[in-house]
Protein backbone atom coordinates (compact mmCIF):
# COMPACT_ATOMS: atom_id res chain seq x y z
CA UNK A 1 0.00 0.00 0.00
CA UNK A 2 0.99 3.51 -0.77
CA UNK A 3 1.21 6.19 1.79
CA UNK A 4 2.71 9.50 0.14
CA UNK A 5 4.83 11.39 2.98
CA UNK A 6 3.94 13.83 5.48
CA UNK A 7 2.64 11.16 7.58
CA UNK A 8 3.79 8.28 9.83
CA UNK A 9 1.04 5.31 10.06
CA UNK A 10 0.24 2.56 12.18
CA UNK A 11 -2.29 -0.05 13.01
CA UNK A 12 -2.61 -3.41 14.57
CA UNK A 13 -6.01 -5.54 15.61
CA UNK A 14 -5.39 -7.77 18.23
CA UNK A 15 -8.27 -10.71 18.89
CA UNK A 16 -7.88 -10.45 22.58
CA UNK A 17 -7.82 -13.40 25.32
CA UNK A 18 -11.34 -14.26 25.49
CA UNK A 19 -13.29 -13.83 22.07
CA UNK A 20 -13.76 -17.06 19.37
CA UNK A 21 -13.63 -14.51 16.57
CA UNK A 22 -12.00 -10.84 15.62
CA UNK A 23 -15.05 -8.77 14.97
CA UNK A 24 -13.18 -5.72 14.56
CA UNK A 25 -11.93 -4.21 11.07
CA UNK A 26 -10.27 -1.42 9.69
CA UNK A 27 -8.48 -0.10 7.11
CA UNK A 28 -6.21 3.33 5.59
CA UNK A 29 -6.32 4.23 2.01
CA UNK A 30 -5.59 7.20 -0.61
CA UNK A 31 -6.33 7.30 -4.09
CA UNK A 32 -3.38 5.87 -6.11
CA UNK A 33 -3.91 9.07 -8.83
CA UNK A 34 -1.87 12.14 -7.72
CA UNK A 35 -4.89 13.84 -8.81
CA UNK A 36 -7.76 12.62 -7.21
CA UNK A 37 -5.30 12.27 -3.54
CA UNK A 38 -5.33 16.16 -4.27
CA UNK A 39 -9.14 16.20 -3.92
CA UNK A 40 -9.78 13.39 -1.16
CA UNK A 41 -6.64 13.00 0.50
CA UNK A 42 -5.98 9.88 3.12
CA UNK A 43 -8.74 7.97 4.78
CA UNK A 44 -8.75 6.18 8.15
CA UNK A 45 -11.77 3.83 9.25
CA UNK A 46 -12.28 1.65 12.37
CA UNK A 47 -15.17 -0.58 13.01
CA UNK A 48 -15.94 -2.95 15.80
CA UNK A 49 -18.73 -5.48 15.32
CA UNK A 50 -21.78 -6.54 17.14
CA UNK A 51 -24.24 -9.50 16.34
CA UNK A 52 -24.24 -13.30 16.79
CA UNK A 53 -23.93 -15.73 13.89
CA UNK A 54 -20.61 -13.93 12.87
CA UNK A 55 -22.53 -10.87 11.92
CA UNK A 56 -20.24 -8.57 14.02
CA UNK A 57 -17.48 -9.46 11.55
CA UNK A 58 -20.05 -9.33 8.70
CA UNK A 59 -21.10 -5.90 9.94
CA UNK A 60 -17.77 -4.14 10.29
CA UNK A 61 -16.08 -5.62 7.46
CA UNK A 62 -19.25 -4.36 5.08
CA UNK A 63 -18.85 -0.97 6.82
CA UNK A 64 -15.18 -0.06 6.65
CA UNK A 65 -15.30 -1.70 3.34
CA UNK A 66 -18.19 0.17 2.31
CA UNK A 67 -17.27 3.78 3.52
CA UNK A 68 -14.21 3.29 1.95
CA UNK A 69 -14.69 2.79 -1.55
CA UNK A 70 -18.14 5.28 -1.38
CA UNK A 71 -15.72 7.97 0.09
CA UNK A 72 -12.74 7.65 -2.28
CA UNK A 73 -15.46 7.43 -5.67
CA UNK A 74 -17.82 10.39 -3.99
CA UNK A 75 -17.84 13.28 -6.15
CA UNK A 76 -18.84 16.15 -3.57
CA UNK A 77 -16.61 17.47 -1.17
CA UNK A 78 -15.24 15.38 1.40
CA UNK A 79 -17.44 16.14 4.47
CA UNK A 80 -20.53 15.61 1.88
CA UNK A 81 -18.77 12.59 0.89
CA UNK A 82 -18.21 11.15 4.61
CA UNK A 83 -21.91 11.51 5.12
CA UNK A 84 -22.82 9.55 2.38
CA UNK A 85 -19.97 7.02 2.84
CA UNK A 86 -21.83 6.54 6.74
CA UNK A 87 -25.54 6.31 5.04
CA UNK A 88 -24.33 3.91 1.93
CA UNK A 89 -22.71 1.71 4.71
CA UNK A 90 -25.94 1.75 6.84
CA UNK A 91 -28.24 0.77 4.11
CA UNK A 92 -25.61 -1.91 2.93
CA UNK A 93 -25.87 -3.49 6.40
CA UNK A 94 -29.44 -3.47 6.80
CA UNK A 95 -29.84 -4.96 3.20
CA UNK A 96 -27.47 -7.70 3.94
CA UNK A 97 -29.19 -9.04 7.27
CA UNK A 98 -32.37 -8.71 5.15
CA UNK A 99 -31.13 -10.93 2.82
CA UNK A 100 -29.56 -13.20 5.46
CA UNK A 101 -32.28 -13.38 8.53
CA UNK A 102 -29.75 -15.47 10.61
CA UNK A 103 -27.60 -12.03 10.49
CA UNK A 104 -30.40 -9.92 11.54
CA UNK A 105 -29.55 -7.33 14.49
CA UNK A 106 -25.98 -7.18 13.28
CA UNK A 107 -24.37 -3.63 13.48
CA UNK A 108 -20.98 -1.91 14.23
CA UNK A 109 -19.51 1.11 15.66
CA UNK A 110 -17.32 3.22 12.88
CA UNK A 111 -15.20 5.97 13.00
CA UNK A 112 -12.94 7.37 10.06
CA UNK A 113 -11.13 9.87 9.68
CA UNK A 114 -9.85 11.87 6.43
CA UNK A 115 -7.25 13.96 6.17
CA UNK A 116 -6.05 17.07 3.40
CA UNK A 117 -4.68 19.98 3.13
CA UNK A 118 -3.33 19.53 6.64
CA UNK A 119 -6.66 19.16 8.15
CA UNK A 120 -8.67 17.14 9.72
CA UNK A 121 -12.69 15.87 9.30
CA UNK A 122 -14.56 12.54 11.11
CA UNK A 123 -17.74 11.05 10.98
CA UNK A 124 -18.36 8.35 13.69
CA UNK A 125 -21.21 6.61 15.24
CA UNK A 126 -21.46 4.07 18.20
CA UNK A 127 -18.46 4.15 21.13
CA UNK A 128 -15.23 3.56 19.31
CA UNK A 129 -12.99 6.68 19.80
CA UNK A 130 -10.99 9.14 18.15
CA UNK A 131 -8.53 11.09 19.93
CA UNK A 132 -6.05 13.78 18.96
CA UNK A 133 -2.69 13.87 21.05
CA UNK A 134 -0.87 17.53 20.79
CA UNK A 135 2.18 17.89 22.72
CA UNK A 136 1.82 17.09 26.25
CA UNK A 137 -2.21 16.83 26.02
CA UNK A 138 -4.64 14.34 24.27
CA UNK A 139 -8.28 15.22 23.70
CA UNK A 140 -11.07 12.73 22.67
CA UNK A 141 -12.63 14.19 20.02
CA UNK A 142 -15.65 11.91 19.69
CA UNK A 143 -18.52 11.21 21.65
CA UNK A 144 -19.81 8.05 22.70
CA UNK A 145 -23.12 7.25 21.41
CA UNK A 146 -24.20 4.67 24.66
CA UNK A 147 -26.57 4.43 26.80
CA UNK A 148 -23.95 4.87 30.36
CA UNK A 149 -22.37 8.06 28.05
CA UNK A 150 -25.57 10.02 27.69
CA UNK A 151 -26.20 9.57 31.55
CA UNK A 152 -22.25 10.97 32.32
CA UNK A 153 -23.22 14.22 29.78
CA UNK A 154 -26.53 14.83 31.98
CA UNK A 155 -24.67 14.06 35.33
CA UNK A 156 -26.43 11.08 36.78
CA UNK A 157 -23.60 9.53 36.59
CA UNK A 158 -19.72 10.13 36.88
CA UNK A 159 -17.13 8.65 34.34
CA UNK A 160 -15.67 6.46 37.50
CA UNK A 161 -19.36 5.17 37.83
CA UNK A 162 -19.75 4.86 34.30
CA UNK A 163 -16.71 2.21 33.29
CA UNK A 164 -17.79 -0.09 35.74
CA UNK A 165 -21.67 -0.32 34.92
CA UNK A 166 -23.18 -3.12 33.63
CA UNK A 167 -24.82 -1.19 30.81
CA UNK A 168 -21.35 0.44 29.74
CA UNK A 169 -21.79 -1.58 26.41
CA UNK A 170 -25.09 -0.70 25.25
CA UNK A 171 -25.00 1.48 22.54
CA UNK A 172 -27.90 4.21 21.31
CA UNK A 173 -26.38 4.33 17.65
CA UNK A 174 -24.90 2.11 15.28
CA UNK A 175 -24.30 1.25 11.39
CA UNK A 176 -26.72 -1.09 10.99
CA UNK A 177 -28.99 -0.45 14.13
CA UNK A 178 -32.67 1.04 14.45
CA UNK A 179 -30.52 4.64 14.81
CA UNK A 180 -27.33 5.54 13.00
CA UNK A 181 -27.31 8.74 13.86
CA UNK A 182 -24.00 9.28 14.21
CA UNK A 183 -21.78 13.02 14.49
CA UNK A 184 -19.68 14.99 11.95
CA UNK A 185 -17.43 17.32 11.43
CA UNK A 186 -18.74 21.04 11.26
CA UNK A 187 -15.96 22.04 9.26
CA UNK A 188 -12.31 21.38 8.51
CA UNK A 189 -10.02 21.02 12.23
CA UNK A 190 -6.46 22.41 11.34
CA UNK A 191 -3.69 20.19 12.23
CA UNK A 192 -0.62 21.04 13.42
CA UNK A 193 3.43 18.90 12.57
CA UNK A 194 3.63 16.29 15.07
CA UNK A 195 -0.05 15.96 15.71
CA UNK A 196 -1.16 12.50 16.47
CA UNK A 197 -4.31 10.73 16.12
CA UNK A 198 -5.14 7.57 17.53
CA UNK A 199 -8.62 5.86 16.49
CA UNK A 200 -9.47 3.01 18.64
CA UNK A 201 -12.19 0.04 19.75
CA UNK A 202 -13.50 0.04 23.30
CA UNK A 203 -10.87 -3.16 23.49
CA UNK A 204 -8.32 -0.83 24.25
CA UNK A 205 -9.78 2.32 25.50
CA UNK A 206 -12.57 0.80 28.27
CA UNK A 207 -8.68 -1.15 29.61
CA UNK A 208 -5.81 1.74 28.94
CA UNK A 209 -6.40 5.44 30.14
CA UNK A 210 -5.97 8.53 28.34
CA UNK A 211 -3.05 9.71 29.88
CA UNK A 212 -1.53 6.38 29.19
CA UNK A 213 -2.02 6.42 25.50
CA UNK A 214 -1.11 10.46 25.56
CA UNK A 215 1.98 9.21 27.49
CA UNK A 216 2.72 5.52 25.26
CA UNK A 217 1.70 6.80 21.76
CA UNK A 218 3.18 10.73 22.47
CA UNK A 219 6.75 9.43 23.12
CA UNK A 220 7.04 6.15 20.77
CA UNK A 221 6.79 5.92 17.15
CA UNK A 222 3.61 4.66 15.65
CA UNK A 223 4.38 1.03 15.35
CA UNK A 224 5.54 0.88 18.97
CA UNK A 225 3.24 2.36 19.88
CA UNK A 226 0.60 0.25 18.42
CA UNK A 227 2.29 -2.69 20.06
CA UNK A 228 2.47 -1.78 23.55
CA UNK A 229 -0.80 -0.17 24.03
CA UNK A 230 -2.27 -3.85 22.65
CA UNK A 231 0.24 -5.60 24.86
CA UNK A 232 -1.17 -3.62 27.94
CA UNK A 233 -4.92 -3.82 27.35
CA UNK A 234 -4.33 -8.06 26.88
CA UNK A 235 -2.15 -7.73 30.43
CA UNK A 236 -5.22 -6.40 31.55
CA UNK A 237 -7.59 -9.23 30.84
CA UNK A 238 -8.37 -8.88 26.88
CA UNK A 239 -11.91 -8.94 27.42
CA UNK A 240 -13.03 -7.78 23.79
CA UNK A 241 -10.91 -7.59 20.27
CA UNK A 242 -8.57 -4.51 20.07
CA UNK A 243 -7.97 -2.63 17.27
CA UNK A 244 -6.21 0.86 16.72
CA UNK A 245 -4.60 3.36 14.15
CA UNK A 246 -2.77 5.94 14.70
CA UNK A 247 -1.63 8.51 12.83
CA UNK A 248 1.00 11.09 12.84
CA UNK A 249 1.04 14.21 10.92
CA UNK A 250 4.85 14.68 9.92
Amino acid sequence: MRIRPGLELANLTDIGNHRAENEDYYCYAEPDDDIEFERKGRLAVVADGMGGHQGGSVASTIAVETIRDEYLRHPGDRLEALRAAFENAHAAIREHARQHPELLGMGTTCTAVTLLDGQLCYGHVGDSRLYLIRGYSISLLSQDHSQVARMVREGLLTPEEASVHPQRNVLTAALGAESSSGDFSDAPMPLESGDILLICTDGLHGLVTDQEMLAIAGTQTPVEACKELVRMAKDRGGFDNITLQILKII
